[in-house]
């Protein structure tokens, strides 16, 4: 059961476990929103107020959102990585040198 105004953990499960290119464009927007939702009631849900399930649905939530940034931060290091090395080989093939 979740706490008023909060998602609860079958419904957070439901909409993981479902690929996105089974839902529709409503759907998805409808899941944003709600999660989005969702996180800042999270945020200003004193701890103390939460059910265990919110607690672990919270703590779970937040250990995928920093792994998910992370992943994103290798991304981004990645990508800046592999257009400095295309710039450098595109700079001296035309024989320009900085």
């Amino acid at each position: 059961m979740s706490d008023l105004g909060r998602k609860g953990l079958g419904e957070q499960a439901k909409e993981k476990v479902t690929p996105d290119s089974q839902k529709s464009t409503l759907d998805k927007a409808g899941e944003t929103a709600s999660g989005l939702g969702d996180k800042a009631a999270s945020a200003v849900q004193p701890e103390g107020n939460k059910s265990a399930t919110q607690k672990v649905g919270d703590a779970t939530r937040s250990g995928g959102d920093s792994a998910q940034n992370e992943g994103q931060g290798v991304l981004a290091n990645a990508q800046e990585t592999l257009g400095n090395a295309a710039q450098s080989v595109s700079d001296a093939v035309s024989g320009n040198k900085k």
